[in-house]
């Protein structure tokens, strides 16, 4: 089971951090220095159709000595192309993008299943992605892992729109139920302790991406590693 430890970037700075934290690249400094083998950067502008940090994603791609999973409102195929010119390691399909199945094939057709994923932010059940943007059809977040997987997507994004920043658990039944498909399923939104941690990996997800609980000194990275050692 991987970490992801979140940088949020939302109007120029990470959102919910505090002090030195704020700065997207010390973030990416202090979560290198603990260890960390990957990062989930997101510009949450983007996603919900506001202005986007593309200067700042940009910044943080070029100097990352770390693998970085890049997400945030990417439905196109020239917008996730530019970010792999950047130097992404794996770029995330919004689901606005993942419900085109011409997209995706192409997508992992020209950069491979590897570096690929397929964000699906639910809630009860339903797609329900961030924002506003192109027509979203009404699907299950079960029925669109189906489609991306069957496309060859291996990886997938799931967060429950209701627990993100709450502090009070992922839904880890809701991302269980998606490996039924076949593709390693990361978890995202409500990770609050060491104990959601370990559940995720009770559960064989396949990762986790924790934010605020870094932010707000739930635990550390160091400790979340050795918790998942």
């Amino acid at each position: 089971m991987e970490l992801y430890p979140a940088v949020d970037i939302e109007g120029g700075r990470v959102a919910r951090a505090q002090g030195s934290l704020t700065d997207p690249l010390e973030a990416l400094a202090e979560f290198a220095r603990a260890g960390a083998r990957w990062i989930h950067l997101v510009d949450m502008d983007r996603a919900y159709g506001r202005t986007d940090n593309h200067e700042l994603i940009e910044a943080v791609l070029r100097a990352a000595r770390l693998r970085v999973q890049v997400g945030g409102g990417l439905s196109t195929e020239s917008d996730i192309d530019h970010m792999f010119t950047l130097g992404a390691t794996r770029v995330v399909i919004g689901a606005r993008g993942a419900v085109n199945s011409g997209v995706v094939g192409r997508l992992v057709a020209r950069h491979g299943a590897d570096r690929l994923a397929v964000g699906i932010d639910a809630k009860a059940g339903r797609v329900a992605p961030r924002g506003t943007g192109a027509e979203m059809p009404a699907i299950r977040a079960q029925e669109l892992a189906e489609r991306v997987a069957e496309l060859g997507i291996r990886t997938v994004i799931y967060n429950e729109v209701t627990r993100d920043g709450m502090l009070q658990g992922p839904d880890i039944e809701g991302a269980k139920a998606l490996t039924a498909t076949g593709a390693q399923v990361i978890v995202s939104g409500g990770v609050g302790s060491l104990d959601d941690l370990r559940a995720v990996k009770a559960a064989r997800l396949a990762g986790a991406c924790v934010g605020r609980a870094l932010y707000d000194g739930k635990f550390t990275v160091a400790e979340a590693l050795a918790c998942l050692s």
